[in-house]
């Protein structure tokens, strides 16, 4: 029986969103802005149709070989879900595209009500908080850990995606309890239609040594509709998820969940799991470091490199394939590094797939659920068109 691979690079958005204009971020190109800096390395990601689905996506091929031979299926979606997180992106292709709108903080300071702000101080028994605004997670923890670890005050933060952020150091205010802090902060937010509640656990003693540990934990809302998970699971299906997946769908449908930090540690999990999936089953990985490493920070060349990292890995993975398994290489949205700011930005994704398939502009990322139930034989999810 068959078996289908899902792997989810992180943030590696293709440009051409068709309404990055109600985002701010037309001309983002997440992809074609790298390929642009610097002369990407990547036959593997080119021979599966990479460089075509960027220029079919956004226009040009910014310099990737489109004239190499490719194999297998390739073409792009285009996302109907009204937002450019992690969580949209991930339910879109699991079949469960958003019919609704997240809640949002305004880019004020306090970012955040005070009334909300005053019940979680009373409920975690808590000083106080600190930074309470739109940030950079990597640098507030250099601007504010000092004085959290002095004052005992959590840092409490969001960005342009649905979601609030606590950053508290692993030994000085520990760790499980910066999770009871994040679960009493996730209560509180369910009304307020709030995506994603996440603890940043860090360590270090001082602002130039701080460092986040792979303790993150995410407190995420129940998809509404059964995700392609879900319904694999509740076919007696086989499911693995590796990385961040179990945290993205709040553990929902997720099966044996592998939970590891850093893409060389997603990569080989990934690889040493693949021989274990049953006959019918699926694995999903989200391979993070491009988002957090390097396209929060605005590091193009760290990014393009770890691009040419992911794609030197590949034949690894395509070692590990059998007859009739299925691989999909995707993303959920961009985080262009040469774009304004720090937040993910609204872009087309590629759909790669070592399989022959005629994939051409997808209307939805739901057809990447779609798809691979169909390859499995499953239920049918309740959105999105397959291509297989």
């Amino acid at each position: 029986m068959r078996r289908a691979f899902l792997f989810v690079m992180d943030s590696v958005g293709i440009g051409g969103a068709p309404d990055a204009a109600k985002f701010g971020d037309v001309g983002a190109n997440t992809l074609g802005h790298i390929a642009d800096h610097m002369k990407l390395k990547i036959p593997n990601l080119i021979s599966l149709g990479f460089a075509r689905a960027l220029e079919a996506a956004s226009g040009s091929a910014h310099g990737l070989d489109t004239a190499a031979p490719v194999k297998g299926g390739w073409g792009f979606a285009t996302e109907v879900s009204h937002g450019k997180d992690t969580i949209t992106g991930h339910w879109e292709m699991g079949g469960v595209p958003l019919q609704f709108e997240w809640g949002y903080f305004p880019q004020t300071i306090p970012a955040f009500p005070q009334s909300l702000l005053d019940e979680i101080i009373a409920r975690s028994k808590l000083p106080g908080l600190l930074c309470l605004a739109h940030a950079s997670g990597t640098q507030l923890i250099e601007d504010f850990g000092e004085e959290h670890i002095r004052t005992g005050k959590p840092i409490i933060y969001t960005s342009a995606d649905s979601v609030i952020q606590i950053a508290a150091h692993e030994t000085h205010f520990g760790l499980q309890r910066l999770y009871d802090v994040c679960k009493v902060t996730r209560e509180l937010t369910y009304a307020m239609n709030i995506g994603r509640v996440i603890a940043r656990p860090f360590v270090g003693e001082t602002a130039k040594t701080f460092s986040r540990t792979g303790n993150r934990k995410d407190y995420a809302v129940t998809p509404p509709t059964p995700s392609l998970l879900k319904v694999l699971t509740d076919a007696g299906r086989d499911v693995v998820s590796v990385g961040k997946i179990g945290d993205i769908y709040a553990h929902v449908g997720t099966g044996r969940e592998m939970k590891v930090s850093g893409n060389p540690a997603l990569m080989q999990t990934t690889l040493e799991a693949m021989d274990s999936v049953k006959d019918g089953g699926f694995l999903m990985t989200n391979f993070v470091d491009f988002d957090t490493n390097f396209g929060h920070r605005r590091d193009v060349n760290g990014y393009g490199k770890e691009i040419e990292w992911f794609d030197r890995e590949l034949p690894k993975v395509f070692a590990k394939l059998r007859e009739g398994d299925l691989l999909i290489i995707t993303a959920d949205h961009g985080n262009d590094p040469t774009w304004a700011g720090t937040d993910h930005t609204r872009e087309r994704i590629a759909i790669l797939c070592n399989q022959p398939a005629n994939i051409n502009a997808r209307e939805s990322f739901a057809d990447i659920g779609q798809s691979i139930a169909s390859w499995l034989g499953a239920p049918r999810l309740t959105a999105g068109a397959a291509f297989l």
